[in-house]
Parts: C-alpha cells; sequence; structure tokens
C-alpha cells in the first residue's frame, strides 16, 4: 500500500493532486484539515508531530470506538442459519 502525505499552504479553493498509477481504479481517501497555525511547513521549520497527532485526535475524538475487548468469534461470525 503506497502512502501520498501532503502538508501545503493553498492558495486558492481548489488544489490538483496527482496520483501514481498503481492507485488508478482503486478507492482512495483523501482527507483536508487545518494545522495548527503554529505549525509552518518549509525546509528550515522542524513539524511538532507530537502536536499534529494531537489535533487529529481532537478532529476525530468523537468517533473513535474502543475494540481493545473485542473477541471475534469465527463461528458466529459465518453463521448463515440465524
Amino acid at each position: 500500500m503506497e502512502l501520498i502525505r501532503e502538508i501545503i499552504v493553498p492558495t486558492g479553493n481548489s488544489y490538483t493532486l496527482t496520483l501514481p498509477d498503481e492507485m488508478i481504479g482503486k478507492r482512495v481517501e483523501v482527507i483536508a484539515f487545518e494545522l495548527n497555525k503554529d505549525v509552518l511547513v518549509n525546509d528550515e521549520t522542524k513539524i511538532d508531530q507530537n502536536q499534529i497527532l494531537s489535533d487529529i485526535r481532537e478532529i476525530f475524538k468523537g468517533n473513535l470506538l474502543d475494540m481493545s475487548k473485542f473477541k471475534f468469534n469465527r463461528d458466529e461470525a459465518n453463521n448463515y442459519n440465524e
């Protein structure tokens, strides 16, 4: 699986993303969200990855599901008679 990650500062409301040939005809997901304004991206600035992860967790906190106690039961999953 190939991953493309781009951090940009758009100059308009349209952006063109060029995908590799391997992704043509496949389902892909594109996500765009605003990063913390203090995080600048260029060759001279180090990105605070912990802050970015914290921001992402904050955005998706209402959609998280605790699967730590989930047990997969193959027999139950394949029981088509019930």
